[in-house]
């Protein structure tokens, strides 16, 4: 990623710069004027520029409208606040206007640029049943480079929702024909948490109560119509900041920290939930323990980043020929389980065996050189009345059985 920086101060374009750098290990371009920066924008691909609204030889903003022209987001910097020309920046549609007053202004500048990167990858979805507002509003989000897709009311939204399950934010309206913005929070919220789906919802009504209702009913905000510009990118970004801050915790409390698959922790509450439905379903549910074959020697050998290396990608292994469907955590050192919710202990083994052979045969490549690397297997099948701890121990007899028989076979424990 590449950004430009158009500044005539040197104090300032070297504080930008160092920011930028150090929030996002980016490369960039420092141009004192207007002709410097079109010699540097007509030689590279600049994600954003940011730059001073007056130059020695542009004092009118006219490297704003150059940068917009090449469809470049831009964020203007300037020391000196004009209410009427900060509106008529906002209206050509830049993505702020940052007045020059402290470092927590060339901060908030890093970090915007951070959010712009990964505003990127992040769905929104607008409902509202007038075009011209929902218009409006996607116009205000494409500035900050969000992927924006619209439903013109309640029930549009929902199967949308429905449709999209990776969407992460929620605008919508309050006045809407077949489903208003209360019902479809409701509606939303009995499916999707705060955790998982942020809300924001809007009205034009004058009613006060109006903000505490949404609030109440599971918005994470409430905004006003009409609103500026600036307000809602803060109310967003505040929102959607919010939510990456919640994910992170959760991450860090059920993700492995080195392989980033689920964590025991994880993994222990979700099958404690798990086999209680089962229970009463009568449903197939198989168990499988994996021991990396000695791990130690790798470790002893090579060195334990070698070690790190080969757990990450025997992990990565483990996620791509199971992880879209079933259940893999690593529950300690070389163990790894997976849980094969719908498979018996017969399908369960066909592909765990496929994956053995493919393990043995596919070198990891490490940065001391490819090693071979094999893996011995317990697989076990839920008996109804057994819990997690029962079912993990009959998993780990066939894995003891594995490794008796020479290692790198996959055995079925059998039910006492």
């Amino acid at each position: 990623m590449r950004i430009l920086v158009v500044e005539d101060s040197q104090v300032v374009s070297r504080v930008m710069r160092h920011l930028l750098i150090q929030e996002l290990n980016c490369e960039v371009d420092v141009a004192p004027d207007m002709l410097s920066a079109k010699e540097l924008l007509d030689q590279h691909e600049y994600f954003v520029a940011i730059t001073d609204l007056n130059l020695p030889d542009a004092q009118e903003g006219e490297i704003v409208k150059f940068v917009l022209a090449k469809q470049i987001p831009c964020i203007v910097l300037t020391g000196s606040w004009d209410a009427e020309q900060r509106a008529r920046l906002l209206q050509l549609g830049i993505v702020d206007y940052v007045f020059k007053e402290n470092r927590f202004s060339y901060e908030y500048t890093a970090k915007l640029v951070k959010r712009l990167r990964r505003n990127q990858s992040v769905k929104v979805l607008v409902a509202d049943d007038s075009m011209v507002s929902r218009k409006f509003i996607r116009s205000l989000l494409e500035q900050h480079l969000f992927q924006v897709i619209e439903a013109d009311d309640g029930i549009s939204a929902l199967e949308t929702l429905s449709d999209n399950p990776d969407i992460k934010l929620l605008i919508t309206d309050y006045n809407m024909p077949r489903l208003d913005g209360f019902g479809l929070i409701i509606k939303v919220r009995e499916q999707l948490s705060r955790e998982e789906l942020a809300i924001i919802g809007l009205s034009s009504d004058s009613d006060e109560s109006l903000s505490a209702r949404f609030i109440k009913n599971g918005a994470n905000d409430f905004l006003q119509k009409p609103f500026v510009h600036e307000e809602f990118h803060c109310r967003v970004l505040t929102t959607l900041d919010a939510l990456d801050m919640v994910t992170r915790l959760w991450e860090q409390a059920n993700l492995d920290y080195l392989t980033n698959v689920f964590n025991r922790r994880y993994f222990f509450n979700l099958y404690e939930e798990k086999l209680n439905v089962f229970s009463q379903k009568k449903g197939a549910l198989s168990l499988a323990l994996l021991d990396i074959d000695f791990f130690k020697k790798v470790n002893d050998t090579y060195g334990h980043d070698v070690g790190d290396e080969v757990l990450i990608e025997f992990s990565n292994r483990l996620q791509q020929s199971f992880g879209q469907h079933f259940t893999v955590a690593r529950i300690g050192g070389e163990e790894f389980v997976v849980g094969f919710k719908g498979l018996n202990v017969e399908k369960s083994y066909a592909l765990l065996d496929r994956f053995r052979m493919q393990l043995e045969v596919t070198p990891i490549a490490t940065s001391k050189g490819p090693l071979n690397i094999t893996v011995s297997t317990g697989v076990s099948e839920f008996n109804f009345d057994e819990n997690v701890d029962e079912l993990l121990n009959r998993a780990d007899i066939g894995l003891y059985e594995a490794k008796a028989n020479g290692r790198n076979v996959v055995c079925i424990a059998q039910v006492s």
